[in-house]
């Protein structure tokens, strides 16, 4: 059978297994219908094994043989039993992803639940497509009890990565048979683009900027000084400060009033670099820098505006929107 067949069977018989459409909603119950056995390649050495001294002993006739190839195949047949329900009605659903940006590895959370009173032990999960580089996990359950397994995957592409197909399994308690089952939770994470390695100064000069005195003038207040940051403005640095010091670091003038920054990024400003992703990626990185020096940023994208603000959930706002923009549809 060739390779190309082999993964297409494979791929109808998941389909199959799944015992239903993908995604499944939160919580996906390992019933009995839903898990398989067969056994490990250390199984069918057993088995051969077995057979090889059941012949010995029908031909030497030595009930001592015929023992203990009984003894063996029941304990063949208790491991059966022991691998299945070793993972029959254990409950799966879906944790916390949290966002991350294209290239970094994001963490997929599967909460196990455990109603039963005995420990499931050794439950190994994995994603099943073999385009995906992931390290198996291996968890223990308790009784009654709940364990959170972390799926580590690489994203690639910004976007909503939606949770691959993942097996569970298990070979415990000999080795001799494998129990296994499909899950395809519904569950998804945000991949925002990658932030752009090197990027052109903020546009503190273009009619992007709102709200700015040129000539840091007016009638705002003075609130303070931090360390200097390379989005800052050179004419906030507090010049006067640093001169007075001999090796201090270079400080930022902040103020409270109009003269605080606010920038509105807008998607022509990024019309020089033609791709629309190395567009975003510096959109991604403008927002990141205006974020840490703590000015109020605005967002403007075609089909989406979005108002100048400050802090975490607006920083999330701008790089979900980003993350999710379709150039074709705008």
């Amino acid at each position: 059978m060739s390779a190309s067949l082999r993964s297409r069977a494979h791929a109808r018989f998941v389909r199959w297994a799944l015992r239903g459409k993908a995604p499944e909603a939160a919580p996906i119950l390992l019933e009995q219908r839903r898990v398989y056995v067969l056994p490990t390649r250390a199984g069918m050495a057993f088995a051969l094994t077995l057979a090889v001294i059941m012949l010995g002993a029908m031909n030497y006739n030595l009930s001592l043989g015929y023992a203990l190839a009984f003894l063996l195949a029941g304990l063949g047949i208790v491991a059966i039993l022991h691998s299945f329900r070793n993972l029959v009605q254990v409950s799966l659903r879906p944790g916390r992803c949290d966002p991350v940006f294209a290239g970094t590895p994001a963490t997929f959370n599967l909460i196990l639940e455990n109603a039963r009173n005995e420990q499931r032990t050794s439950l190994r999960l994995f994603v099943g497509d073999p385009d995906v580089a992931c390290t198996p996990v291996e968890i223990d359950v308790p009784a009654q009890g709940f364990a959170v397994a972390a799926l580590v995957l690489p994203s690639s592409r910004r976007g909503w990565y939606a949770f691959p197909r993942t097996t569970v399994e298990t070979t415990w308690p000999l080795g001799w048979i494998r129990a296994w089952s499909y899950i395809a939770p519904d569950a998804r994470c945000l991949v925002y683009p990658a932030p752009a390695p090197k990027a052109p100064p903020l546009p503190w000069h273009d009619e992007s900027s709102h709200g700015a005195q040129r000539d840091g003038r007016g009638s705002d207040d003075f609130s303070g000084l931090r360390n200097h940051q390379a989005a800052d403005p050179p004419r906030h640095v507090a010049w006067k400060a640093v001169a007075r010091q001999e090796q201090g670091p270079l400080l930022t003038k902040l103020f409270a009033g109009s003269s605080a920054q606010e920038l509105v990024f807008e998607w022509e400003a990024t019309v020089a670099l033609g791709d629309i992703e190395q567009r975003l990626s510096m959109l991604t990185r403008w927002l990141l820098d205006a974020e840490a020096s703590g000015m109020r940023w605005g967002l403007r994208l075609p089909g989406t505006h979005l108002a100048p603000g400050h802090g975490s959930a607006h920083l999330a706002a701008g790089l979900a929107a980003l993350a999710l923009f379709d150039h074709g549809a705008s």
